[in-house]
């Protein structure tokens, strides 16, 4: 018919060069999703190692390994969550805290709760594709002064 001939579209015939293509992008994507995980992991590990390091009175919340590649929380002891996320967010940090299904609202979390995590003082990072280790290097080293 004429309609599918003017769409580009012949019967029983598929556009493999298009077909090809999109699995190249999409094996491409994956890969370079796969590798920006490896360095977020990384980025994520010094952050969990410095912060149980330089902050008094912290709890690293989650699996040193099994856990996501981009995704960081940890509890203050003696501080306020909210005054630690202005505070950082004034420095041009933007994190989070409590746990994401309760991040807007002001109820303690649920979820941190229930891991017997403390809820107060309590900062989630999450690290999108593309983070620079000195934005890394520069949070950790604000972060022992917000802190205290």
């Amino acid at each position: 018919p004429a309609g599918e001939r003017e769409s580009g579209r012949v019967p029983g015939f598929e556009n493999l060069p298009a077909i090809v293509a999109a699995a190249a992008s999409l094996r491409a994507v994956r890969d370079g999703a796969a590798a920006e995980a490896v360095r977020l992991r990384g980025l994520v590990d010094r952050i969990r190692g410095v912060v149980a390091e330089r902050v008094p009175d912290v709890e690293v919340v989650g699996d040193p390994v099994r856990r996501l590649p981009h995704l960081v929380t940890f509890s203050c002891l003696y501080v306020d969550g909210e005054t630690l996320l202005h505070e950082l967010d004034r420095r041009e940090f933007s994190v989070s805290s409590g746990s994401s299904c309760t991040s807007s609202t002001l109820t303690p979390s649920h979820v941190l709760k229930a891991m017997g995590v403390l809820s107060e003082g309590n900062v989630r990072v999450s690290l999108p594709p593309g983070t620079a280790g000195a934005d890394v290097d520069r949070f950790l080293e604000v972060l022992p002064e917000v802190v205290a």
